[in-house]
């Protein structure tokens, strides 16, 4: 499968549609996402069941704000519509293998529990000293 061009318009589809989506935020000027686009593009011929996205975030400049996206290429992974991992810099194929492999591996009701448990304390942490 090809990689998937996503916009604002077919963001929310694709991630909500697709149980596990690779984002590459990258634009044309940046030379580490030109040396990084060839890797991925092999991870996801080597994928063909994982969905590989790409953002361009100088076409795509309000998705790129809405993740915060101040370094590029940033590669984020999401799961069952949760953000596993988002990090800036350009992968060698190794590590980007690995980290898909991780990715899978992850019991996502697992993560969900801890998200679940780390909203809880945040909701009942007033964030006031007790007296």
């Amino acid at each position: 499968m090809a990689t998937v061009e996503l916009t604002k318009e077919n963001f929310d589809r694709t991630v909500s549609d697709n149980p596990f989506v690779l984002i590459d935020f990258w634009a044309g000027w940046c030379r580490p996402c030109l040396q990084f686009a060839p890797v991925y593009e092999k991870a996801s011929e080597a994928n063909p069941d994982l969905v590989f996205a790409k953002v361009d975030t100088e076409a795509q400049q309000e998705l790129a704000g809405a993740f915060e996206i101040s370094s590029i290429p940033t590669l984020m992974i999401v799961r069952d519509q949760v953000a596993i991992f988002a990090q800036p810099g350009a992968l060698p194929e190794a590590a980007l293998t690995d980290l898909i492999a991780q990715a899978r591996a992850l019991d996502m009701d697992e993560v969900r529990a801890k998200i679940a448990a780390e909203q809880a304390k945040g909701a009942g942490d007033s964030g006031t000293p007790e007296s």
